[in-house]
């Protein structure tokens, strides 16, 4: 695997990652190919997914509930398909999300817990570029994600019953790479992984169903990537915004 990088220096794979979604299907969509790489070379990797999907999907004679504990097995069973054992779910209202001090807090948990050396997050602010990018559930986990990141989770006073009540110690998050952003500086071909994200993505059935040509979609998306990081014709890679947040 090469990352493909403008202005930040090369990263590999970490040794833990948290990737925090507003969405099943997010991280497939958006870098699931970047993930099962780093996977296949020893990372440990926690999904932690906001919602629980239950305004998607094109069914209406599905029950919203039904819809909730279907995007929830989707989710599961394609982050098994690349080798991500570890999926939590928050429960958060689809489409209702706002960056307030519960689900921060809920989010410095999981920080807390699973000690990542790297986290994935949706960027807290608006691509223009492309209209699923500017869903207000993205930039509001991305917002709550990036504030739990720095300075809560790292901070002993803050939220302090996680400390006092359940034993949870701070913990700082050394980098941050923010996907579905406006101004990307780091690329990572997964071109030799591509058919394995599409099929992850496949497994979210209710979302993608309907779609006549997934892979065709997704190639032209990664395309768009690959030739902003410089890539010859024919390659793919997924996007990110990478901070330094130590």
């Amino acid at each position: 695997m090469s990352d493909f990088r403008t202005g930040v220096p090369e990263r590999g794979a970490p040794e833990s990652l948290l990737v925090v979604a507003a969405h099943p299907d997010d991280i497939e969509f958006c870098v699931s190919g970047t993930v099962m790489q780093w996977i296949d070379r020893g990372t440990r990797v926690t999904y932690c997914v906001v919602t629980d999907g239950d305004a998607g999907g094109f069914d209406e004679a599905l029950p919203r509930q039904a819809m909730a504990h279907l995007r929830r097995a989707e989710q599961t069973h394609s982050a098994k398909f690349i080798g991500v054992e570890h999926v939590r779910f928050l429960g958060y209202p689809d489409g209702f999300v706002e960056p307030d001090a519960a689900l921060r807090r809920d989010l410095c948990r999981v920080i807390r817990e699973v000690r990542p050396q790297r986290a994935i997050i949706p960027s807290p602010e608006i691509n223009w570029d492309r209209i699923a990018d500017t869903h207000p559930d993205h930039r509001a986990v991305g917002e709550a994600a990036l504030r739990a990141i720095y300075p809560e989770a790292r901070n002993p006073f803050a939220h302090p019953s996680l400390l006092r009540h359940e034993g949870l110690r701070p913990w700082t998050v050394p980098e941050t790479w923010l996907m579905t952003g406006p101004r990307p500086n780091q690329y990572v071909d997964v071109t030799g992984v591509f058919e394995r994200k599409v099929e992850a993505l496949r497994v979210h059935t209710s979302q993608t169903a309907h779609l006549d040509d997934l892979a065709g979609l997704l190639r032209r998306w990664l395309a768009e990537h690959a030739t902003a990081a410089g890539l010859p014709p024919g390659r793919l890679a997924e996007a990110f915004q990478v901070v330094s947040t130590e």
